[in-house]
């Protein structure tokens, strides 16, 4: 008898067909939003339940009676979506996907950086609706990527894979906050320097880029005090968790001009966006695309396979959280 799996979300092709041979599997086939209900349902009837980072999975949620569920697959990196301790109180492994995103999502934070700096966003508004009335010598002028100063909040796989692209491709200059100094060949390699808080680098960089987890103690780490830190020319960038920025501090921030810009890929409260971003030329807005390729997310899906039949096979897990 084949295990029972459910998938919260539409995955690739690909990989729900390699699950549905092996297992069971249940699809949400209208690709929305579960309510808790369905999500204790599901713990209630399958073997393995395979989130994603836009599912919420409180104690309340976990704490189901007659659970058949025993995996939480998860279908991303970051996991301050699920309760660790509620999961871990209530006998449920959680593996995530790690290492198959990174350049991926670096490639988006830089997209969401050149877009901010040359404002990119705005003029394909602006020639869409029909208003650009010609090339003018002080028009649309903007910020130079080449030769400026990024900084890095966190300096994890994707903020270095970042680096490398901006210092490699872009000449530019690198600085970054982390608890403990990163490895003495990726600083070489990168010219790198690290910085001992945030305050002490926001001031010092043209482009500022967050890479650290969501949850607790990250919550709204970008506040007013800290936007008002960076230079007025400065850009933030985020492509992280949407919580770590505080929207309205942002918002007032850029309509207020006290920074020229910000390249958002994560928002608090998404799907739902704060409508006072909509509202501002100066910020470049992206649906969650951090990882939105084909080979990225089809990567993505293996991984939790992999996972899967591990566990299943009653093997070691080789992305276990807990």
């Amino acid at each position: 008898m084949k295990h029972r799996v459910f998938l919260t979300r539409r995955w690739p092709e690909s990989i729900e067909a390699k699950l549905q041979e092996r297992y069971d599997v249940s699809l949400n086939r209208d690709d929305r939003p579960l309510s808790p209900a369905e999500f204790k349902r599901a713990l209630q009837q399958y073997d393995a339940v395979c989130p994603t980072v836009c599912d919420s999975l409180p104690a309340e949620v976990l704490n189901v009676p007659d659970k058949r569920c025993k995996i939480l697959g998860n279908f991303g990196v970051g996991y301050n979506h699920i309760d660790i301790a509620a999961a871990k109180q209530q006998g449920l492994i959680v593996t995530n996907t790690p290492g198959v995103l990174t350049e991926s999502t670096a490639d988006i934070a830089m997209t969401l950086l050149l877009m901010s700096a040359r404002r990119g966003a705005e003029g394909d508004r602006l020639v869409r609706a029909g208003l650009w009335k010609g090339w003018c010598p002080t028009h649309m002028m903007s910020s130079d990527v080449t030769g400026a100063t990024l900084g890095l909040i966190g300096f994890g796989r994707i903020a270095q894979a970042m680096a490398r692209k901006a210092h490699h491709g872009f000449g530019m200059k690198i600085m970054y906050v982390k608890p403990s100094p990163a490895q003495q060949e990726v600083v070489d390699e990168l010219r790198a320097i690290r910085c001992d808080t945030v305050e002490t680098l926001l001031p010092l960089c043209d482009f500022v880029s967050l890479h650290c987890p969501g949850g607790n103690e990250t919550r709204h780490l970008m506040n007013d005090e800290r936007l008002s830190l960076m230079k007025p020319s400065a850009h933030l960038i985020n492509t992280a968790r949407g919580d770590v920025v505080d929207s309205q501090a942002l918002i007032s921030a850029l309509r207020d001009k006290r920074i020229a810009g910000a390249g958002l890929d994560v928002y608090e409260g998404e799907p739902n966006i704060d409508p006072g971003f909509l509202a501002l030329d100066n910020v470049s807005l992206l649906p969650h695309l951090g990882s939105a390729t084909i080979a990225t997310r089809t990567a993505m899906g293996q991984k939790v396979l992999d996972n899967l039949a591990a566990y299943f096979a009653g093997k070691d897990l080789p992305d276990r959280v807990i």
